[in-house]
């Protein structure tokens, strides 16, 4: 009995044991089976954890250029804004020096005592005025017999009248004044028919 379990103590450390069955079932080839896979998944974990890295870099690069487009653009938007009042400082400032010689025409104008000299300084003050608006890219318009648009004229009254086209301008009251394409002042106009 004594050799019967000291030889199935043997057949059990022995790796190729006999299963009963007539074939050896390995056990140490399972063991290399487990290794493989584990270092298949430390492979993997290692290639995943070099992706997280890779993946965490480019966020860190887009946020870095975010934030730098981001105070990219608010210096854009303080520069704009400073450069917007500086043109309009600039732009009324070239307005008044166009307009400055008129002045100085219209206050020597004043130190005449005689009528007609004063008259005749206005009318000069007046033919000056067009080269003023001609420099500041302003222009005059508003005739009698200019078809009324509604656009840039204003028709304060209307009359009936056979002598003159539908919708013909018969007297201007004020003439109207342009900026490019921006109407500064509409013209008022008399329209007939």
């Amino acid at each position: 009995m004594e050799d019967m379990e000291k030889e199935i103590f043997e057949e059990a450390g022995n790796p190729k044991a006999d299963s009963g069955f007539g074939e050896e079932v390995p056990k140490e080839e399972k063991k290399p089976e487990a290794a493989k896979e584990q270092k298949k998944s430390k492979a993997k974990v290692k290639e995943l954890e070099a992706a997280l890295e890779a993946e965490k870099a480019k966020t860190a690069e887009a946020e870095d250029k975010y934030l730098r487009l981001a105070a990219e653009y608010e210096n854009f938007r303080k520069r704009s804004k400073a450069e917007r009042e500086g043109i309009y400082a600039e732009a009324c400032a070239d307005a008044i020096k166009e307009l400055l010689p008129v002045f100085d025409n219209l206050e020597r104008a004043t130190q005449y005592t005689a009528p007609d000299k004063v008259c005749e300084g206005v009318e000069i003050i007046l033919k000056g005025l067009p080269d003023v608006f001609a420099k500041m890219k302003i222009t005059v318009y508003g005739k009698a017999g200019e078809q009324f648009d509604p656009n840039i004229h204003n028709a304060v009254m209307h009359i009936e009248d056979e002598a003159y086209g539908e919708n013909e301008i018969v007297d201007v009251f004020q003439q109207g004044y342009m900026l490019g394409d921006k109407v500064v002042r509409y013209a008022m106009v008399r329209v007939a028919n």
